[in-house]
């Protein structure tokens, strides 16, 4: 069983920039691909960005594509998500989440792949 727990959100105004973290808990973090996920009350639950075990393969949306950086540190246990040039339209709730895959491909922009959930950081860009 893994537990995720997410911190790092607040309010920052269009432009700027948050980092968010996601500590894990329980053994063997290096073996679970890692993603984050957000939501407004407006849309489902939408793919942010995912990194596999290693750290050496990822992917993106294309809307946070080179402003967005997913990155990792197994000896923490610790998934990371560097937000620059933030926009209004990236207000929302943001998730952790973890797969029992070590990779991660393009099925891991679907929330059905992940098995394991945070309770979510919210984040408010200001225009």
């Amino acid at each position: 069983q893994v537990q995720l727990a997410e911190s790092g959100g607040g309010l920052v105004q269009a432009g700027g920039s948050l980092r968010l973290s996601c500590a894990a808990s329980g053994r063997s973090f290096a073996a679970y691909g890692m993603g984050w996920f957000r939501q407004t009350p407006e849309k489902e639950r939408e793919f942010v960005a995912a990194i596999g075990g290693r750290g050496t393969d990822s992917l993106y949306a294309d809307s946070v594509k080179g402003r967005f950086t997913i990155s990792r540190d197994n000896a923490k246990n610790t998934v990371y998500l560097q937000m620059n040039s933030l926009k209004p339209e990236d207000t929302a709730v943001y998730y952790c989440a973890g797969t029992v895959f070590g990779y991660v491909d393009s099925r891991h922009q679907s929330r059905e792949e992940y098995d394991y959930w945070g309770q979510g950081t919210q984040v408010t860009v200001s225009s």
